[in-house]
């Protein structure tokens, strides 16, 4: 059977899924955060990583995309970039977008949505996707990434950002720092949100900074970065919501 794009573009994130959660495994430091999660947790994070890596990847294929041949009859592959440049539309361009939606569900109704996300108290990777079921509707990505894949006449480097940004995300929600001993983190650690950096932004203190995806250059720009000079203590947010309510409609 042959791959199509779009699941060559999901490899690199299963593969960063299961490299992350045998990392868990093989640790102590892992293995006792993982015991320390509640059914509730599990539940949670377990639906939410179903909805974002097949739902909502089923959806953009199928339902969206087909929204977007509705409302853009003939405009099918009619941007004929090379792969660098949708490439850098999907890792810098959306990454942008992202940080103001992102800013966006952190205000008003959209955080009481959002909030969910934030009940995470372990950067375990598992976390990534937890949110209230409908919340995705929300997100930039649900929506922009199958029009760029609709006009796009190569898709391929768009959909390489696409997976990168995936992969990346799980790493920064995960236990995984990288310490500035590391050789790679004068290269990195400038202009890319690193794990440390995400885990101030889940912080109980400091949840109103660190917005970005993938460039802190968003960040510091709009002044809302927050360096990870000392990881905060404890993160997540306590909540008086119920199961079914973080599921389904967290309005107290």
């Amino acid at each position: 059977m042959t791959m199509t794009p779009q699941d060559l573009a999901q490899l690199p994130v299963f593969v960063t899924f299961v490299g992350l959660m045998v990392a868990n495994v093989v640790n102590s430091q892992g293995r006792s955060q993982l015991r320390k999660k509640t059914q509730q947790e599990w539940l949670l994070d377990g639906l939410g990583l179903t909805i974002q890596g097949m739902v909502i990847p089923l959806l953009q294929v199928s339902l969206v995309y087909w929204l977007y041949q509705r409302l853009l009859p003939g405009r099918s592959e009619t941007l004929t970039f090379p792969a660098i440049t949708g490439f850098i539309i999907s890792f810098v361009l959306v990454d942008y977008l992202y940080y103001w939606n992102h800013r966006l569900l952190h205000r008003g109704l959209c955080w009481r949505i959002h909030r969910v996300h934030h009940t995470v108290t372990q950067m375990d990777g598992l976390g990534t996707s937890r949110n209230t079921l409908w919340a995705s509707l929300l997100i930039i990505y649900l929506w922009i990434h199958p029009l760029f894949i609709y006009l796009l006449s190569n898709p391929g480097g768009y959909l390489l950002g696409v997976s990168l940004t995936a992969a990346l995300d799980l790493w920064r929600h995960s236990r995984f720092l990288l310490p500035p001993s590391h050789w790679a983190y004068p290269w990195l650690a400038g202009w890319l949100i690193l794990p440390q950096d995400h885990t101030v932004h889940h912080s109980r203190a400091t949840p109103a900074c660190n917005y970005g995806a993938n460039l802190k250059l968003w960040d510091r720009i709009h002044g809302t970065y927050c360096p990870a000079e000392q990881l905060p203590s404890p993160i997540g947010l306590s909540t008086s919501l119920t199961l079914l309510q973080k599921l389904f409609f967290p309005f107290p």
